[in-house]
């Protein structure tokens, strides 16, 4: 039976070259992306700021309604069609979208690291990146064996392709989907497929490729009902991350609990937080996550 921990982690990620999180403070945060600045929104930078001076190329200045809206505001010049960065071995293209990301989630990289320490030994270990967006993480895993990547946005497949083309593994084991992620887990049940680690990062709201409707909170028990039944005993990971809700990760946690009573290894929770840059810099939460590993 899996084992519940019941005390919260916290995994935290640290700058590396193409990026790092300069300060934060009074509802904002300040990020180096490469050779650019960029000011956005963070709710949950309670604290003042260190700095005294955010010299930024550009802010996201969010609008009125709490669930979206903003646009960017530019004080220099930023390549429209994004720069390149890179993480490791895997190269992506950074671009000021219009919801306030950069075409990736910087406190993801203890996550990838954790994957693939998780697969470690296991050759060509069968992965699935649920809301894959733009690719990086499929990339990342990408070099322990075949990864399915599945994604209802056409653009972020798209995206997530000149990537894998960016990095040069065109020739890596990577199927691209665009799919609802719902849809595309239930069939792969159906089909009795199976995985080795599966990651999965649901938006709050979504729309389907065919209009589908995606709400967390009444979506998700199904979605991890069906995950869990392309896991068994041999595989090694579910990873779970959700942003922008008002729950906790206990409640996550609670969720794998139930589906993976039958099955051993532990279930752990909590915060993905980001270091500052620098002597004394504090942690940033920026998600809660769950996950079970074996």
């Amino acid at each position: 039976m899996a084992e519940l921990t019941q005390q919260p982690l916290i995994l935290s990620g640290e700058g590396w070259g193409d990026y790092a999180l300069l300060d934060s403070g009074h509802g904002r945060k300040l990020e180096r992306y490469g050779d650019f600045r960029f000011i956005r929104p963070e709710g949950q930078a309670l604290w003042s700021p260190r700095l005294n001076d955010w010299q930024a190329h550009g802010e996201f200045v969010p609008g009125s309604d709490e669930d979206g809206g903003g646009r960017w505001q530019f004080d220099k010049p930023v390549p429209r069609e994004g720069w390149p960065l890179a993480w490791r071995e895997v190269r992506f293209t950074a671009q000021c979208t219009p919801f306030r990301h950069l075409g990736f989630f910087p406190d993801m990289a203890p996550v990838w690291d954790w994957m693939r320490e998780r697969l470690a030994g296991k050759p060509d270990a069968a992965t699935l990146n649920l809301f894959g967006y733009t690719g990086v993480g499929t990339l990342a895993l990408s070099s322990c064996g075949p990864v399915t990547h599945v994604d209802a946005s056409k653009k972020s497949v798209a995206q997530a392709r000149e990537n894998a083309a960016l990095s040069g593994m065109t020739e890596r084991p990577v199927r691209w989907l665009v799919d609802d992620a719902a849809k595309f887990t239930a069939r792969e049940v159906r089909r009795g497929r199976r995985y080795d680690g599966i990651i999965l990062d649901p938006p709050k709201f979504g729309r389907g490729p065919d209009g589908e409707v995606w709400r967390l909170e009444e979506s998700l028990p199904g979605l991890i009902g069906d995950c869990r039944k392309l896991l068994d005993a041999d595989s090694r990971f579910l990873f779970l991350t959700v942003y922008a809700v008002r729950m906790s990760s206990l409640a996550l946690a609670g969720l794998l609990a139930e589906h993976f009573a039958g099955l051993g290894g532990t279930i752990e929770h909590g915060d993905l937080a980001v270091r500052e840059e620098g002597e004394g810099g504090r942690l940033l939460p920026t998600a809660i996550f769950a996950r079970w590993s074996n």
